[in-house]
């Protein structure tokens, strides 16, 4: 222990005082911190020092460092970037990590085309269209999309205009004024078409007022004109326009667009809740659970989840709320040069800022509570009593193999956690040190090799394993996690098949069943208790895993030219065959001769490929 503190002080001694990240890591090199610094030597060793004041998260995670390595930066504003990136990749266990790395969807206004349409994205791109957005859950984008499909009729196919084609149905319902059509491509029919654009736009934007004058006036002069057909239909989109916006979350249009952040937390844990506020409607919002926080500093937890939440694409708002004052200058400056604009950081400054603060953060409590006291929490207690487990599992494992006949023979693992499945902490395995059919040895195999990848501090580690089978595969999952020494629950779930003798049969019998370690008899699940179903719900999720992942390499492996096996055949001479022949099977039927008789071929290959495909095997052939 003493050599390994004094390499990290020589370590210490040789770093620069430049601007950069760091990279604490744990037994194994396994990264568990990163930060960024303005002078790496500096904030280094701030974590090594006697006198150091570090909280207990802290304090725990210089115990565990083993070494440490640093990226040198220009300045501070590409640190954040390269350290935001680094902890998106790796996942530090010491950083705030968001479980939520898709990008969100956006509705796209092709207004930089001739005749421009509206589609669902999730990919922003500087093109000259309009984005709006984000939609945070996206139901009331769809419902946004149906409303403006019945009531404006414009475009939201994906074909291509260049050539004029015949209308489809859409048209002939009145939902579409085809552009596509020869007929309908006048000056007249385009001016009409973009006032529709215009109206699209304004009523994503909530503006109202500026859309309900613009039908108005509208109307009015179909209706003087005595085009009585056209003023009506511009009627009925007045009344639904009207009928959507009551359900619309409108606050106000003087707060803008804006991004609004609560917090609330308690004992080592954080609930995260946001509104996406656009022209002065709630247009979504979304929440996020943070924990082993400690006692982590309250600026420190807000720029790590801001350096996280907003290193994905994303349209950036002017103004972000956030629940404290904290000057977050680099923040800023790295989130404006991604907008192209100003963005700042404000802690409910006017009257109407601190009234969406207020409800964020109100919702940031329930959601904590609701985190904290969900129905999946009484389960998992169900779920220990019924298998006479030592402590609650909230953390499931799972485990399944899949092949047919020991070939393309597979593992899958996969993570239940807080109601949820993990995928981050799913593992695909290929069977390496097993031939031929053997289940249990192949289980055993899966099970020793995710649980030798497990941290020393069993960081990561299921309080439970499910073994998807019987006793033969848990006796196999108990032999190989023996060495390890870890304190991980093993059970082995069997789906009801009739093992038991006729004579004894019951109507347990048709139960599934769960076979635990050291006890003589199943334990049956009952029917349509909760407790079943998600036992059921994590064995299917895991079978499925390993199944989709064993028909990937099968289909693979299928599409396999045997050719390629063919030593001395290249692509060169592959392309040949296939061009000249026209197939495998009239290679296969052709004579040795005539393969022999194509340029760049040779008697020796020749016999080589006809054994190949006659048998279905490669052969060898060194061509020196």
């Amino acid at each position: 222990m003493y050599n390994h503190i004094m390499d990290l002080q020589t370590k210490l001694q040789q770093a620069p005082s430049s601007p950069g990240i760091y990279i604490m890591k744990g037994a194994r090199e396994k990264v568990i911190y990163v930060g960024k610094a303005r002078n790496l030597r500096s904030r280094l060793r701030s974590y090594f020092q006697k006198s150091a004041a570090l909280d207990e998260r802290k304090s725990k995670m210089v115990e565990e460092i083993r070494d440490f390595e640093y990226v040198v930066a220009k300045n501070e504003l590409e640190a954040l970037v390269l350290e935001a990136n680094f902890i998106k990749r790796v996942k530090p266990k010491y950083n705030i990590i968001l479980r939520d790395d898709k990008n969100y969807p956006y509705l796209k206004l092709t207004v930089n085309e001739e005749w421009p349409r509206l589609e669902v994205v999730r990919r922003i791109v500087k093109d000259g269209a309009l984005y709006f957005g984000p939609y945070v859950p996206a139901g009331s984008m769809w419902e946004m999309l149906k409303f403006i499909r019945r009531n404006f009729p414009m475009r939201l196919c994906r074909y291509s205009l260049e050539k004029p084609f015949r209308p489809c149905v859409q048209y002939q319902m009145g939902r579409c004024v085809a552009p596509c059509a020869e007929t309908l491509r006048t000056e007249a029919d385009r001016e009409k078409y973009l006032d529709i654009v215009y109206q699209v736009k304004a009523f994503i934007l909530g503006e109202r007022k500026e859309l309900l004058t613009n039908l108005q006036t509208r109307m009015k002069r179909l209706s003087d004109n005595q085009q009585y057909e056209e003023a009506a239909s511009i009627r009925d989109r007045l009344r639904a326009l009207e009928k959507a916006w009551e359900s619309q979350r409108a606050i106000t249009p003087e707060l803008g667009d804006m991004d609004v952040i609560g917090l609330y937390r308690d004992n080592g844990e954080a609930s995260v809740f946001m509104f996406f506020i656009r022209n002065g409607t709630i247009i979504g919002q979304k929440d996020f659970f943070l924990k082993n926080l400690g006692e982590m500093d309250v600026t420190e937890l807000m720029a790590g989840f801001i350096e996280q939440f907003y290193s994905k694409e994303m349209l950036l708002p002017p103004k972000i709320v956030i629940p404290m004052h904290a000057r977050l200058k680099t923040q800023e400056e790295w989130l404006s040069r991604r907008s192209g604009s100003k963005v700042r950081f404000i802690h409910g400054k006017g009257e109407l800022e601190a009234k969406v603060l207020r409800m964020a953060e109100e919702n940031a409590f329930y959601s904590f509570n609701k985190h904290k006291e969900t129905r999946v929490d009484e389960t998992i207690l169900k779920i220990k009593d019924l298998l006479g487990l030592s402590r609650v599992p909230h953390r499931i494992g799972a485990v399944d193999i899949s092949n047919i006949s020991g070939s393309e023979a597979v593992g899958a693992f996969i993570l239940y956690e807080d109601g949820k499945f993990m995928k981050d902490g799913y593992r695909l395995f290929k069977i390496k040190t097993v031939k031929g059919i053997d289940d249990f040895a192949m289980m055993g195999e899966v099970v020793g090799r995710y649980l030798k990848n497990i941290p020393d501090d069993g960081d990561g580690l299921p309080d439970l394993v499910l073994i998807d089978g019987g006793r033969g595969q848990l006796r196999s999952a108990l032999v190989a996690m023996r060495p390890f020494d870890l304190p991980v629950e093993l059970a082995a779930i069997a789906k009801a098949r009739d093992e038991i003798p006729r004579r004894k049969a019951t109507v347990r019998s048709e139960f599934e069943r769960v076979y635990l370690p050291g006890r003589r008899e199943p334990v049956y699940l009952e029917p349509l208790q909760p407790s079943t179903h998600l036992l059921q719900k994590i064995r299917d999720e895991v079978h499925r895993s390993a199944i989709s992942y064993h028909k990937k390499l099968r289909s693979k492996r299928t599409l396999e030219s045997p050719l390629e096996k063919v030593k001395g055949i290249g692509k060169t001479r592959r392309l040949l065959l296939l061009k000249h022949f026209g197939s495998l099977e009239a290679i296969r039927k052709a004579r040795v001769e005539d393969i022999a008789a194509l340029k760049g071929m040779n008697k020796k290959v020749a016999e080589l490929v006809k054994e190949a495909l006659m048998s279905g095997t490669g052969g060898y052939y060194n061509d020196q």
